[in-house]
């Protein structure tokens, strides 16, 4: 057995390992639930069998937990069928998966129907989510699979097919062919994901946008759009991203009304060109283009720049064949970008992640992902409006080592855009769980401390304004905002907007050029944890009153036992009133002695007391210290401060399991809790080091001596 000092989350760990051996990549994703497809297929198909799934089986707790709960009158009449039972001859695609093939039935996921719509538009990406060679005639087992990009990771889904539905009729999303069901079976895959249809009730397009692409998506309103919008838009192409735009429809009686210039109001379209042209006879006026696809097919532009305009005959043939400018009733079309502007209210940019790009032609964007968690009590510290909390939340040091290939105003900067994904929300939303309001800041590192990879401390927040930030927190499942800063070293600070809310997020950087993103993690290490040997030579008068005190403790065989320890230590304590304990309990004094025995007696000799009597009174001080309302506790969050100038540096998994080990339910720490810690701590440091005899920081027990080691501590 192998044991590091960091090694205490063990699943974390698991996860990390996975990634190594390339676990939840495209070529090799997760399996949700630990079901095998193609395992579980084969045992179907040799046993002649349907797939039956026990993970999301057909009954009401499937459905949902409210609405479609088992109270509901809703559910009473749904009937889950297999395609074979509504109909005659079922396909899962027929003619191709495109946007008519998703209808939606009566359960409010427009927003995952709408993301479906745009992924129809882009095939390749559209078979990683549903894998081809799967139908209703060869090999069929009633078994289906999907794979999702979740907070990190691609995960395969596996679903029977058993579908809902009523009077015959599927009750959700369903194809306008009668016989296809693609859609509705990649609807029940994502509906298990998340553990119910009811958790698909409302959202946002590019959740699922996102979900399906593993992308980070960006939002601009064209009324407070960035002055380089068209070389954000032209490089988000390059790097091909997914770009969709709409117009608001103010009146919801107008939703998707056509307007007398041919676009559409309420509807989505699809980005699918940015150019630039040479426009006149002399060649010298240059004009911006966006090329747009309306998904039904028709229905186009009819201002400048549409396909029969006059436009087309200022620009050469060179030009026009440059555009692939093709005059048809296709749904797609160029405008000018001004047009773009003044037509369109809203534009979103699904920003793509490297493995989902196999083409080499394509400038991709460099990513990096950091999972972390915010624990309440300790690292849940709140937004800026929250000075004595908000620097001890998760901090994140990105390094920005490249600036952009063609800088505005001969700006040296560079471009990244950062995205904040609070986890599980959805999933959790039947046992209560709502989205926290959620943002991040940025502060620049001074350069006098670069490489310097240490949590910064409150006075640093203090006294330094955010070099920039996301515009708002907002309760969303994700914020994004893209930034231009100088090469140098930053610090993200991912916050829910209000202390002690508790969960886990994923935080992601993608930028143009190379960067660096991790957590800052103190090392783990304390100073002289080992008890230092008893000095030669003659005792000092100190030492003799010492040993005299001792002596009148331990008695004849000059050890002292637990029930002793508790006995003295309490005596001392109750002379500091100000402490405001109730002293320690005999499991401590049991632990305490368990911790500074040395040579296994069970209890304390001379030089182990005196060792564990100084540290308390050190202790003591530094509890004072941060006792400042002398309420006899220290907030949870100061323990922090605490076990550093007690001599402790350790990182952020440790500092959340002392808060779950030692604080209160109002997330504060008493005396007794406080010197139970910091004994724990000086006694696990000092067992390491003595098994660490080559000073390498690992070490191997085997299960004796993990065993003797944790049971007796």
């Amino acid at each position: 057995m192998t044991y590091t000092p960091s090694g205490f989350f063990c699943d974390r760990l698991i996860r990390e390992r996975e990634r190594k051996d390339g676990e939840g990549s495209l070529n090799k994703p997760l399996r949700f639930g630990g079901q095998d497809f193609a395992a579980i297929k084969q045992e179907s198909l040799q046993k002649k069998v349907l797939f039956e799934d026990d993970v999301f089986p057909a009954t009401v707790d499937s459905l949902g937990f409210k609405e479609l709960g088992q109270k509901s009158n809703k559910v009473k009449n749904i009937v889950w069928k297999r395609p074979k039972e509504i109909c005659e001859s079922p396909q899962f695609i027929v003619g191709g998966a495109n946007r008519t093939d998703i209808c939606q039935g009566d359960l409010g996921d427009c927003w995952l129907l709408a993301a479906i719509a745009c992924l129809t538009l882009n095939e390749k990406l559209l078979y990683r989510v549903i894998p081809p060679d799967q139908s209703f005639t060869e090999n069929y087992a009633g078994i289906f699979h999907f794979q999702f990009w979740r907070y990190g990771d691609w995960v395969d889904v596996i679903v029977d097919d058993r579908i809902p539905t009523f009077n015959n009729q599927l009750v959700f999303t369903k194809s306008a062919e009668r016989n296809e069901f693609w859609s509705a079976l990649l609807e029940k895959a994502y509906a298990k994901l998340h553990g119910s249809y009811e958790a698909l009730k409302g959202g946002n397009t590019t959740e699922a946008m996102e979900d399906f692409t593993g992308g980070v998506t960006e939002f601009y309103d064209m009324k407070d759009i960035p002055k380089d919008l068209y070389k954000i838009m032209r490089k988000a192409l390059e790097r091909g991203s997914l770009m969709g735009c709409s117009i608001d429809a103010l009146v919801p009686a107008r939703f998707e009304t056509r307007t007398a210039t041919g676009l559409v109001k309420g509807h989505a379209y699809s980005v699918t060109g940015v150019e630039e042209c040479k426009k006149g006879e002399q060649k010298e006026t240059r004009i911006r283009l966006v090329r747009l696809r309306n998904p039904w097919g028709q229905v186009e532009w009819n201002g400048p720049w549409s396909d029969n305009s006059k436009e087309w005959l200022s620009i050469s043939k060179a030009e026009k064949e440059k555009l692939q400018q093709q005059n048809a009733e296709d749904g797609e079309f160029w405008m000018s970008f001004d047009d773009f502007k003044k037509n369109f209210t809203k534009i979103e940019i699904c920003n793509l992640t490297p493995d989902a790009l196999e083409d080499d032609k394509i400038h991709k964007w460099t990513v990096s992902v950091n999972e972390g968690r915010w624990v309440r009590g300790c690292s849940a510290g709140g937004c800026r409006n929250y000075p004595d909390t908000f620097w001890t939340n998760p901090q994140y040091r990105l390094r920005l080592l490249e600036e952009d290939d063609d800088p505005d105003d001969n700006e040296v900067a560079c471009s990244f855009v950062v995205a904040l994904m609070q986890k599980n929300r959805r999933k959790d939303r039947k046992l209560g769980a709502n989205l926290f309001t959620i943002g991040f800041s940025i502060y620049e590192v001074p350069k006098e401390m670069h490489g310097n990879k240490q949590h910064m401390q409150k006075d640093f927040f203090l006294y330094n304004a955010s070099k920039a930030r996301c515009k708002s927190y907002i309760n969303l499942r994700e914020v994004t905002q893209r930034f231009r800063l100088p090469p140098g070293e930053y610090i993200i600070v991912p916050s829910t907007y209000e202390p002690h809310q508790e969960g886990e997020f994923i935080l992601r950087v993608f930028s143009e050029k190379r960067n660096l993103s991790e957590e800052i993690e103190n090392r783990i290490e304390a100073d002289n944890p080992v008890p230092a040997p008893a000095s030669a030579g003659e005792e000092s008068e100190e030492d003799k009153q010492f040993r005299t005190i001792f002596q009148q403790i331990a008695g004849e065989d000059m050890e002292i036992t637990a029930n002793e320890l508790k006995n003295v230590l309490n005596r001392v304590v109750a002379k500091h009133q100000e402490l405001k304990t109730e002293g320690f309990t005999l499991e401590s004094c049991r632990s305490m002695i368990a911790l500074m025995d040395t040579d296994g007696s069970g209890k304390l000799n001379l030089q182990e007391f005196r060792h564990l009597w100084n540290k308390i009174k050190q202790w003591q001080g530094t509890f004072k210290h941060y006792d400042t309302d002398m309420s006899g506790t220290i907030s949870s969050y100061e323990m922090r401060n605490a076990v550093n100038d007690a001599g402790f540096r350790l990182n952020n998994q440790l500092y959340d399991i002392i808060t779950m080990r030692y604080a209160d339910e109002n997330m504060n720490i008493d005396f007794d809790s406080f010197i139970c810690c910091l004994v724990r701590l000086e006694g696990m440091f000092r067992a390491f080091h003595a098994f660490d005899k080559d000073g390498d920081g690992l070490i191997r027990l085997n299960v004796l001596e993990w065993l003797q080691l944790t049971m007796y501590a």
